[in-house]
Protein backbone atom coordinates (compact mmCIF):
# COMPACT_ATOMS: atom_id res chain seq x y z
CA UNK A 1 0.00 0.00 0.00
CA UNK A 2 1.42 3.53 -1.05
CA UNK A 3 1.52 5.75 2.17
CA UNK A 4 1.20 9.11 0.92
CA UNK A 5 2.87 12.41 2.35
CA UNK A 6 0.69 13.60 5.45
CA UNK A 7 0.09 17.23 6.48
CA UNK A 8 1.82 18.60 9.34
CA UNK A 9 -0.85 18.37 11.40
CA UNK A 10 -0.33 14.32 11.92
CA UNK A 11 1.83 12.18 12.91
CA UNK A 12 1.78 8.89 11.11
CA UNK A 13 3.01 6.28 14.24
CA UNK A 14 3.73 8.58 16.83
CA UNK A 15 7.26 9.25 18.20
CA UNK A 16 6.49 6.11 20.46
CA UNK A 17 6.33 3.83 17.60
CA UNK A 18 9.18 3.34 16.16
CA UNK A 19 7.99 0.79 13.49
CA UNK A 20 6.49 1.50 10.18
CA UNK A 21 3.58 -0.53 8.67
CA UNK A 22 1.84 -0.63 5.25
CA UNK A 23 -1.22 -3.11 7.49
CA UNK A 24 -4.42 -2.02 6.84
CA UNK A 25 -5.25 -2.23 10.46
CA UNK A 26 -2.40 -0.59 12.28
CA UNK A 27 -2.50 2.79 9.78
CA UNK A 28 -6.15 2.45 11.22
CA UNK A 29 -5.32 2.96 14.87
CA UNK A 30 -1.80 4.31 14.76
CA UNK A 31 -2.79 7.40 12.73
CA UNK A 32 -3.43 10.50 14.80
CA UNK A 33 -2.66 14.21 15.57
CA UNK A 34 0.41 14.84 17.72
CA UNK A 35 0.19 14.68 21.32
CA UNK A 36 -0.25 18.04 22.93
CA UNK A 37 2.10 19.15 26.54
CA UNK A 38 -0.67 16.78 28.38
CA UNK A 39 0.60 13.83 26.67
CA UNK A 40 -2.72 12.51 25.93
CA UNK A 41 -2.79 8.21 24.36
CA UNK A 42 -6.22 8.97 22.53
CA UNK A 43 -6.88 12.01 20.39
CA UNK A 44 -8.57 14.92 21.89
CA UNK A 45 -12.32 16.44 20.74
CA UNK A 46 -11.01 20.54 19.53
CA UNK A 47 -14.49 21.96 19.96
CA UNK A 48 -13.47 25.18 18.35
CA UNK A 49 -14.96 27.21 15.75
CA UNK A 50 -11.79 29.71 15.10
CA UNK A 51 -8.57 29.98 16.03
CA UNK A 52 -5.97 32.26 17.72
CA UNK A 53 -3.31 34.31 15.03
CA UNK A 54 0.31 34.97 16.20
CA UNK A 55 -0.63 38.13 14.96
CA UNK A 56 -2.09 40.13 11.90
CA UNK A 57 0.74 39.29 9.11
CA UNK A 58 0.09 35.27 10.71
CA UNK A 59 -4.04 36.01 9.70
CA UNK A 60 -3.16 37.16 6.38
CA UNK A 61 -0.53 34.33 5.51
CA UNK A 62 -3.28 31.14 5.99
CA UNK A 63 -6.14 33.28 4.90
CA UNK A 64 -3.86 33.82 1.44
CA UNK A 65 -2.57 30.07 1.76
CA UNK A 66 0.78 31.17 2.13
CA UNK A 67 1.42 29.13 5.25
CA UNK A 68 -0.88 26.01 6.30
CA UNK A 69 -2.44 25.86 9.43
CA UNK A 70 -6.39 26.40 10.67
CA UNK A 71 -8.41 29.22 10.13
CA UNK A 72 -11.91 28.43 10.66
CA UNK A 73 -13.34 24.70 11.05
CA UNK A 74 -15.62 25.11 8.06
CA UNK A 75 -12.64 24.68 6.50
CA UNK A 76 -9.86 22.52 8.52
CA UNK A 77 -10.17 21.25 12.01
CA UNK A 78 -7.64 19.29 13.73
CA UNK A 79 -10.19 16.35 14.06
CA UNK A 80 -11.06 16.37 10.66
CA UNK A 81 -8.08 16.66 9.37
CA UNK A 82 -7.18 13.17 11.43
CA UNK A 83 -10.16 11.53 9.97
CA UNK A 84 -8.95 13.06 6.85
CA UNK A 85 -5.57 11.39 6.68
CA UNK A 86 -6.48 8.63 8.00
CA UNK A 87 -9.05 7.66 5.34
CA UNK A 88 -6.17 8.83 2.63
CA UNK A 89 -3.35 6.47 3.88
CA UNK A 90 -6.35 3.44 4.08
CA UNK A 91 -8.27 4.31 0.65
CA UNK A 92 -5.06 5.07 -1.43
CA UNK A 93 -5.84 8.65 -1.80
CA UNK A 94 -3.52 12.05 -1.61
CA UNK A 95 -6.22 14.37 0.10
CA UNK A 96 -9.52 14.60 0.79
CA UNK A 97 -12.39 16.86 2.31
CA UNK A 98 -14.79 15.39 4.94
CA UNK A 99 -18.39 16.65 4.93
CA UNK A 100 -21.61 16.43 7.02
CA UNK A 101 -23.10 13.11 5.17
CA UNK A 102 -22.74 11.19 2.72
CA UNK A 103 -25.13 13.09 0.68
CA UNK A 104 -23.66 16.25 1.53
CA UNK A 105 -20.00 14.74 -0.32
CA UNK A 106 -22.68 13.27 -3.54
CA UNK A 107 -23.84 16.96 -3.48
CA UNK A 108 -20.23 18.83 -3.10
CA UNK A 109 -18.64 16.63 -5.55
CA UNK A 110 -21.68 16.86 -8.27
CA UNK A 111 -21.49 20.51 -7.50
CA UNK A 112 -17.71 21.25 -7.83
CA UNK A 113 -17.08 19.55 -11.22
CA UNK A 114 -20.62 19.76 -12.87
CA UNK A 115 -21.94 23.33 -14.59
CA UNK A 116 -24.81 24.53 -16.69
CA UNK A 117 -24.46 22.37 -20.05
CA UNK A 118 -22.47 19.32 -18.50
CA UNK A 119 -23.41 15.56 -19.14
CA UNK A 120 -22.83 12.45 -16.87
CA UNK A 121 -23.57 9.01 -16.94
CA UNK A 122 -24.90 7.17 -13.85
CA UNK A 123 -25.62 3.82 -12.85
CA UNK A 124 -29.04 3.54 -12.80
CA UNK A 125 -29.50 2.33 -9.28
CA UNK A 126 -28.31 4.88 -7.20
CA UNK A 127 -29.11 5.36 -3.71
CA UNK A 128 -33.13 7.37 -3.63
CA UNK A 129 -31.82 10.86 -2.54
CA UNK A 130 -28.59 10.75 -5.05
CA UNK A 131 -31.70 9.78 -7.56
CA UNK A 132 -33.60 13.14 -6.26
CA UNK A 133 -30.25 15.15 -7.16
CA UNK A 134 -29.82 13.90 -10.50
CA UNK A 135 -33.78 14.53 -11.66
CA UNK A 136 -34.99 17.46 -9.39
CA UNK A 137 -32.05 19.69 -8.65
CA UNK A 138 -29.39 19.62 -10.73
CA UNK A 139 -31.63 19.06 -13.85
CA UNK A 140 -32.97 22.08 -12.77
CA UNK A 141 -29.12 23.58 -12.95
CA UNK A 142 -29.08 22.90 -16.47
CA UNK A 143 -27.22 19.12 -15.72
CA UNK A 144 -28.44 15.94 -18.16
CA UNK A 145 -27.75 12.55 -17.22
CA UNK A 146 -28.19 9.01 -18.47
CA UNK A 147 -28.34 6.05 -16.64
CA UNK A 148 -26.99 2.73 -17.23
CA UNK A 149 -26.98 -0.79 -16.00
CA UNK A 150 -24.48 -1.99 -14.12
CA UNK A 151 -25.21 -5.23 -15.64
CA UNK A 152 -24.71 -4.47 -19.22
CA UNK A 153 -21.50 -3.18 -19.55
CA UNK A 154 -21.50 -2.82 -22.99
CA UNK A 155 -23.80 0.53 -22.92
CA UNK A 156 -22.29 2.74 -21.30
CA UNK A 157 -19.85 3.98 -24.20
CA UNK A 158 -22.38 4.62 -26.44
CA UNK A 159 -24.20 6.78 -23.73
CA UNK A 160 -20.73 9.45 -23.74
CA UNK A 161 -21.65 12.79 -25.48
CA UNK A 162 -19.53 15.29 -26.32
CA UNK A 163 -20.52 17.60 -23.01
CA UNK A 164 -20.19 13.97 -20.75
CA UNK A 165 -17.33 15.42 -17.90
CA UNK A 166 -18.57 12.38 -15.41
CA UNK A 167 -19.20 8.97 -14.69
CA UNK A 168 -20.85 8.37 -11.58
CA UNK A 169 -21.80 4.70 -9.70
CA UNK A 170 -22.47 2.75 -6.76
CA UNK A 171 -20.76 -0.76 -6.93
CA UNK A 172 -21.85 -2.48 -4.86
CA UNK A 173 -25.32 -0.63 -5.22
CA UNK A 174 -27.74 -0.07 -2.62
CA UNK A 175 -29.81 -2.05 -2.39
CA UNK A 176 -29.64 -4.09 -5.70
CA UNK A 177 -26.03 -5.19 -4.62
CA UNK A 178 -24.83 -5.27 -8.18
CA UNK A 179 -21.81 -4.59 -9.41
CA UNK A 180 -19.31 -3.32 -12.22
CA UNK A 181 -16.13 -3.82 -13.26
CA UNK A 182 -14.07 -0.71 -11.79
CA UNK A 183 -11.13 -1.53 -13.84
CA UNK A 184 -13.56 -1.29 -16.93
CA UNK A 185 -15.10 2.12 -16.40
CA UNK A 186 -11.71 3.16 -15.43
CA UNK A 187 -10.24 2.04 -18.95
CA UNK A 188 -13.32 4.02 -19.98
CA UNK A 189 -12.76 7.05 -18.29
CA UNK A 190 -9.54 7.44 -19.51
CA UNK A 191 -10.19 7.27 -23.19
CA UNK A 192 -12.77 10.07 -22.79
CA UNK A 193 -10.62 11.94 -20.05
CA UNK A 194 -14.24 11.98 -17.50
CA UNK A 195 -13.78 11.90 -13.88
CA UNK A 196 -14.61 8.71 -12.41
CA UNK A 197 -17.12 9.07 -9.26
CA UNK A 198 -17.18 6.26 -6.91
CA UNK A 199 -19.58 5.63 -4.00
CA UNK A 200 -17.79 3.12 -2.24
CA UNK A 201 -20.18 3.42 0.81
CA UNK A 202 -21.17 -0.49 1.32
CA UNK A 203 -17.43 -1.97 0.55
CA UNK A 204 -15.58 0.52 2.89
CA UNK A 205 -12.03 1.27 2.00
CA UNK A 206 -11.36 -2.15 3.78
CA UNK A 207 -12.59 -4.45 1.27
CA UNK A 208 -12.48 -2.22 -2.30
CA UNK A 209 -10.13 0.76 -3.12
CA UNK A 210 -11.57 2.43 -6.20
CA UNK A 211 -9.01 4.92 -6.60
CA UNK A 212 -6.54 1.96 -7.36
CA UNK A 213 -8.79 0.33 -9.77
CA UNK A 214 -9.06 3.65 -11.89
CA UNK A 215 -11.61 6.30 -10.40
CA UNK A 216 -10.31 9.39 -9.72
CA UNK A 217 -12.31 10.50 -6.43
CA UNK A 218 -13.95 7.69 -4.28
CA UNK A 219 -17.35 8.71 -1.87
CA UNK A 220 -18.38 7.42 1.55
CA UNK A 221 -21.36 7.97 3.40
CA UNK A 222 -19.12 7.79 7.00
CA UNK A 223 -22.59 7.56 8.59
CA UNK A 224 -22.78 3.20 7.85
CA UNK A 225 -20.05 1.08 8.25
CA UNK A 226 -17.11 3.85 8.69
CA UNK A 227 -18.86 4.67 12.23
CA UNK A 228 -20.41 1.34 12.29
CA UNK A 229 -22.91 1.67 15.56
CA UNK A 230 -25.28 3.74 14.30
CA UNK A 231 -24.24 7.06 16.21
CA UNK A 232 -23.35 9.86 13.94
CA UNK A 233 -23.56 11.44 10.67
CA UNK A 234 -20.52 12.14 8.28
CA UNK A 235 -19.43 12.03 4.48
CA UNK A 236 -15.74 12.00 3.21
CA UNK A 237 -14.69 12.82 -0.50
CA UNK A 238 -11.47 11.40 -1.47
CA UNK A 239 -9.02 11.45 -4.32
CA UNK A 240 -6.00 13.84 -6.25
CA UNK A 241 -4.83 16.86 -4.29
CA UNK A 242 -5.48 18.82 -7.35
CA UNK A 243 -9.11 17.55 -7.30
CA UNK A 244 -9.39 18.05 -3.78
CA UNK A 245 -9.08 21.39 -4.25
CA UNK A 246 -11.91 21.88 -6.38
CA UNK A 247 -14.02 20.00 -3.97
CA UNK A 248 -12.48 22.33 -1.03
CA UNK A 249 -12.96 25.63 -3.45
CA UNK A 250 -17.10 24.86 -3.53
CA UNK A 251 -17.14 23.50 0.20
CA UNK A 252 -15.31 26.35 1.47
CA UNK A 253 -18.09 28.53 0.85
CA UNK A 254 -21.34 26.28 0.37
CA UNK A 255 -20.26 25.11 4.01
CA UNK A 256 -20.95 21.14 3.99
CA UNK A 257 -18.75 20.62 6.50
CA UNK A 258 -18.28 17.97 8.92
CA UNK A 259 -18.31 18.72 12.90
CA UNK A 260 -15.12 18.22 15.14
CA UNK A 261 -17.27 15.84 17.57
CA UNK A 262 -18.49 13.48 14.50
CA UNK A 263 -15.17 13.24 13.40
CA UNK A 264 -13.90 12.37 16.51
CA UNK A 265 -16.29 9.57 16.77
CA UNK A 266 -15.41 8.54 12.81
CA UNK A 267 -11.52 8.84 13.29
CA UNK A 268 -12.04 6.20 16.80
CA UNK A 269 -14.37 4.40 14.68
CA UNK A 270 -11.61 3.47 11.99
CA UNK A 271 -9.83 1.44 14.69
CA UNK A 272 -12.24 -0.87 14.89
CA UNK A 273 -13.18 -1.22 10.99
CA UNK A 274 -11.14 -3.93 9.66
CA UNK A 275 -12.50 -6.59 12.50
CA UNK A 276 -15.90 -5.27 12.08
CA UNK A 277 -16.00 -5.63 8.69
CA UNK A 278 -14.37 -9.04 8.97
CA UNK A 279 -17.40 -10.64 11.11
CA UNK A 280 -20.35 -8.46 9.22
CA UNK A 281 -19.04 -10.18 5.85
CA UNK A 282 -18.88 -13.64 7.81
CA UNK A 283 -21.84 -13.31 9.19
CA UNK A 284 -23.72 -11.97 5.72
CA UNK A 285 -22.17 -14.96 4.02
CA UNK A 286 -23.99 -17.41 6.40
CA UNK A 287 -27.23 -15.80 6.26
CA UNK A 288 -27.03 -15.64 2.47
CA UNK A 289 -26.28 -19.24 2.13
CA UNK A 290 -28.73 -19.84 4.10
CA UNK A 291 -31.83 -17.92 2.39
CA UNK A 292 -30.52 -19.16 -0.91
CA UNK A 293 -31.60 -22.29 0.11
CA UNK A 294 -35.00 -21.32 1.60
CA UNK A 295 -38.32 -21.90 -0.21
CA UNK A 296 -40.31 -18.67 0.86
CA UNK A 297 -36.98 -16.82 -1.01
CA UNK A 298 -37.42 -16.40 -4.12
CA UNK A 299 -33.78 -14.52 -4.53
CA UNK A 300 -31.21 -13.83 -3.23
CA UNK A 301 -28.09 -11.22 -3.96
CA UNK A 302 -24.68 -11.20 -2.21
CA UNK A 303 -21.54 -10.42 -4.28
CA UNK A 304 -19.54 -13.36 -2.60
CA UNK A 305 -22.73 -16.17 -3.91
CA UNK A 306 -21.46 -17.97 -6.51
CA UNK A 307 -25.14 -17.22 -7.76
CA UNK A 308 -24.36 -13.64 -7.80
CA UNK A 309 -24.82 -12.62 -11.94
CA UNK A 310 -21.49 -10.49 -10.90
CA UNK A 311 -19.56 -13.04 -8.78
CA UNK A 312 -16.26 -12.96 -10.45
CA UNK A 313 -16.04 -9.29 -10.78
CA UNK A 314 -16.67 -9.01 -7.08
CA UNK A 315 -14.12 -12.16 -6.24
CA UNK A 316 -11.56 -9.81 -8.52
CA UNK A 317 -12.03 -6.38 -6.65
CA UNK A 318 -13.24 -7.26 -3.42
CA UNK A 319 -11.70 -8.48 -0.42
CA UNK A 320 -14.79 -9.64 0.75
CA UNK A 321 -18.44 -9.41 0.12
CA UNK A 322 -19.98 -6.96 2.44
CA UNK A 323 -22.62 -7.00 5.49
CA UNK A 324 -25.52 -6.19 3.14
CA UNK A 325 -27.82 -9.01 1.44
CA UNK A 326 -30.56 -8.12 -0.49
CA UNK A 327 -33.70 -11.11 -0.85
CA UNK A 328 -36.99 -11.06 -2.37
CA UNK A 329 -39.74 -13.06 -0.32
CA UNK A 330 -42.16 -14.96 -2.06
CA UNK A 331 -45.72 -13.62 -2.02
CA UNK A 332 -44.63 -9.85 -2.74
CA UNK A 333 -45.40 -6.79 -0.61
CA UNK A 334 -47.55 -9.00 1.79
CA UNK A 335 -45.36 -11.56 2.60
CA UNK A 336 -42.47 -8.69 3.26
CA UNK A 337 -44.42 -7.18 5.92
CA UNK A 338 -44.95 -10.06 7.03
CA UNK A 339 -41.72 -11.41 7.75
CA UNK A 340 -40.58 -7.97 8.63
CA UNK A 341 -43.27 -7.42 11.43
CA UNK A 342 -42.18 -11.09 12.53
CA UNK A 343 -38.17 -10.38 13.18
CA UNK A 344 -37.58 -9.55 16.89
CA UNK A 345 -33.84 -9.12 16.91
CA UNK A 346 -33.48 -7.59 13.65
CA UNK A 347 -34.60 -3.71 14.25
CA UNK A 348 -36.86 -2.29 11.42
CA UNK A 349 -35.06 0.98 10.22
CA UNK A 350 -34.15 3.15 6.95
CA UNK A 351 -30.44 2.87 8.22
CA UNK A 352 -27.52 0.33 7.53
CA UNK A 353 -24.22 -0.84 8.84
CA UNK A 354 -24.64 -0.63 12.46
CA UNK A 355 -23.57 -3.18 14.68
CA UNK A 356 -27.12 -4.56 15.04
CA UNK A 357 -29.02 -5.94 12.33
CA UNK A 358 -31.28 -4.09 10.90
CA UNK A 359 -34.22 -5.20 7.56
CA UNK A 360 -35.80 -2.24 5.49
CA UNK A 361 -38.03 -2.27 2.97
CA UNK A 362 -36.53 -0.28 0.00
CA UNK A 363 -39.44 0.62 -1.79
CA UNK A 364 -41.55 1.95 1.06
CA UNK A 365 -38.63 4.08 2.32
CA UNK A 366 -35.28 4.96 0.82
CA UNK A 367 -36.35 4.56 -2.78
CA UNK A 368 -40.45 5.16 -2.10
CA UNK A 369 -39.64 8.72 -4.28
CA UNK A 370 -38.69 6.56 -7.52
CA UNK A 371 -41.54 5.23 -9.86
CA UNK A 372 -42.58 1.87 -9.97
CA UNK A 373 -41.54 0.85 -13.35
CA UNK A 374 -37.70 2.68 -11.92
CA UNK A 375 -37.74 0.26 -8.70
CA UNK A 376 -38.20 -2.38 -11.27
CA UNK A 377 -35.55 -1.43 -13.48
CA UNK A 378 -32.99 -1.92 -10.73
CA UNK A 379 -34.32 -4.84 -9.33
CA UNK A 380 -36.35 -3.39 -6.03
CA UNK A 381 -39.42 -5.66 -5.89
CA UNK A 382 -42.57 -5.12 -3.71
CA UNK A 383 -41.30 -8.39 -1.82
CA UNK A 384 -37.62 -6.48 -2.15
CA UNK A 385 -35.62 -6.05 1.78
CA UNK A 386 -32.30 -5.20 2.17
CA UNK A 387 -30.98 -7.23 5.36
CA UNK A 388 -27.72 -5.22 7.17
CA UNK A 389 -26.41 -7.96 8.76
CA UNK A 390 -25.27 -7.20 12.19
CA UNK A 391 -22.32 -8.53 14.82
CA UNK A 392 -24.41 -10.29 16.76
CA UNK A 393 -23.77 -14.34 17.06
CA UNK A 394 -24.80 -15.68 13.77
CA UNK A 395 -27.11 -18.82 15.80
CA UNK A 396 -28.96 -15.66 16.90
CA UNK A 397 -29.30 -14.20 13.76
CA UNK A 398 -30.19 -17.32 11.75
CA UNK A 399 -32.95 -18.34 14.06
CA UNK A 400 -34.69 -14.88 14.34
CA UNK A 401 -34.79 -15.22 10.26
CA UNK A 402 -35.87 -18.68 10.51
CA UNK A 403 -38.91 -17.75 12.91
CA UNK A 404 -40.13 -14.37 10.91
CA UNK A 405 -40.54 -17.08 7.67
CA UNK A 406 -42.22 -19.37 9.37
Amino acid sequence: MKIFCLTSQISYLTSHNKMKSENFETIAIRTQTERSLHKEHSSPIYLTSSYKFDDAEEMRALFANEKEGNVYSRYSNPNTSEFIEKMCLLEGAEDGFATATGMAAIFTTFGAFLKNGDHLVSSRSVFGSTHQLLTNVFSNWGVTFDYADLDKPQDWEALIKPNTKMIFVETPSNPGIDIIDLEFLGNLAKKYQLLLVVDNCFATPYLQQPIKLGAHISIHSATKYIDGQGRVLGGIILGAKELIADVIGFARHSGPALSPFNAWVLSKSLETLAIRMDRHCENALKVAEYLEKHPKIKLVKYPFLPSHPQYDIAKKQMKQGGGIVTIVVEGGIDAARKFMDGLQLFSISANLADTRSIATHPATSTHSKLTEEQRNEVGIEQGSIRLSIGLEHINDILADIEQALA
